[in-house]
């Protein structure tokens, strides 16, 4: 199979051969062959690798932070997010008992056992919570009761069971348990994220010098009234120690937010995400995120019900890609860069997914981009076709 378009952002037209699922050939477009049948694109197309998320609670209707989930389900779930143009995740699984927890994962688990195409998407598992900010505001939709401090033992019994899957932890450091707890997941290779949080300055700068990555969505699950200065934003912002996600959707942070955060995060540490959850991809209603109910408006923004408060999203990584060019100063391959080769480069799997290299997997996307929209007209997963819009 050739696919031909235009390289990321570029004007540059190119040739992407691929045989036996892997990347053989990227030159520029012959255009004294003509494509084949079974080829793809054109000079008017763009290619890029397929967008990985690192935070993604579901879509489709589907929930994985419900226990009651199917296999079935998961694997439909992966297979739809094929025309947003994701072919890599890491499932998220929020605050709940234990034994809520365990299950989920064991679910995703058992999907990508039974599924090869959820094994295939399958780059990690993201714990978001339970250690985190049991204050309002901070701890979002999270629900209170299942709030605790850091446990090491507990995480260890989750990470077992979850054969040694979870790669990012979003917690707090506003305990006292917490840099002992950063300290050792690190240690492990843990992506440990910062999330959910009423740290002060100095917690935030102990827990990256004890090992902390990244910080989780950040400028949400924060109060909705913080000191200007001496504040946690501000000093997650400055500290080039930590890596950040941001969730563009217009709900979460106000463009002229989005356009200051990169600007002072800087692309190469940045990492688009869409915290979606099963409401994405579905008409407006009323939906559960886990045990909490929320409800997606006409507009698009996830609250929890009669409150203005968030609950996730509804958002979809090529909207996400779009409105972050038009947001902010970021370029259409800086966009796409923070959605694919970015957060593969921070799980460290960028020998599979977030690039278009020859000899690596073919996992890439061609879509359309009429500024500020991005349409996906087609996705190849492991070398395979497995979406193309019904207009191309």
């Amino acid at each position: 199979m050739k696919v031909r378009g235009k390289l990321g952002g570029s004007e540059s037209v190119v040739d992407v051969l691929i045989a036996d699922g892997i990347i053989q050939a990227i030159a520029p477009a012959d255009w004294s062959q003509p494509l084949a049948p079974e080829d793809l694109g054109d000079q008017t197309l763009h290619l890029a690798p397929g967008f990985v998320d690192l935070q993604i609670n579901g879509y489709g209707g589907v929930d994985f932070n419900d226990p009651a989930t199917t296999t079935e389900q998961i694997a439909a779930t992966v297979r739809a997010l094929w025309r947003t143009g994701m072919t890599a995740m890491c499932p998220t699984v929020i605050t709940g008992s234990p034994a809520h927890i365990n299950q989920c994962f064991a679910n995703l688990l058992r999907a990508a056992d039974e599924f090869p195409e959820v094994n295939h998407a399958l780059a990690g598992l993201h714990l978001e919570g339970p250690f985190i900010s049991p204050e309002d505001g901070p701890r979002g939709a999270h629900p209170k009761q299942h709030v605790q401090a850091p446990d090491w033992n507990q995480f260890q019994h989750w990470q077992d069971a979850a054969r040694g899957q979870i790669r990012i932890v979003t917690l707090s450091p506003e305990w006292p348990e917490a840099n002992r707890f950063i300290e050792r997941a690190a240690a492990a290779g843990v992506i440990v994220a910062i999330g959910h949080t009423a740290a002060t300055p100095g917690q935030i700068a102990d827990a990256v010098s004890a090992g902390a990555r990244m910080s989780t969505h950040l400028g949400n699950g924060s109060h909705a009234k913080i000191d200007r200065h001496p504040n946690y934003i501000w000093e997650q912002l400055a500290n080039d120690g930590l890596w950040a996600s941001f969730i563009v959707d217009g709900h979460h942070l106000p463009p002229s937010v989005v356009k200051c955060f990169l600007r002072s995060k800087g692309i190469a540490r940045s990492v688009l995400v869409t915290d979606a959850i099963a409401a994405a991809g579905c008409p407006p209603g009323q939906y559960k995120l886990g045990d909490v109910a929320v409800e997606v408006l006409p507009s698009g923004r996830v609250n929890l019900p009669g409150t203005p408060y968030l609950a996730g999203s509804a958002l979809e990584m090529h909207d996400a890609i779009g409105k972050t060019v038009a947001y902010s100063d970021a370029t259409l391959a800086e966009a796409l860069q923070m959605a694919s080769e970015n957060p593969a480069t921070l799980l460290g799997v960028t020998e599979q997914h977030g690039t278009l290299t020859v000899g690596r997997p073919a996992n890439l996307t061609l879509f359309r981009w009429e500024q500020p929209t991005l349409s996906i007209v087609a996705t190849i997963n492991g070398g395979k076709l497995v979406y193309r819009h019904t207009a191309y």
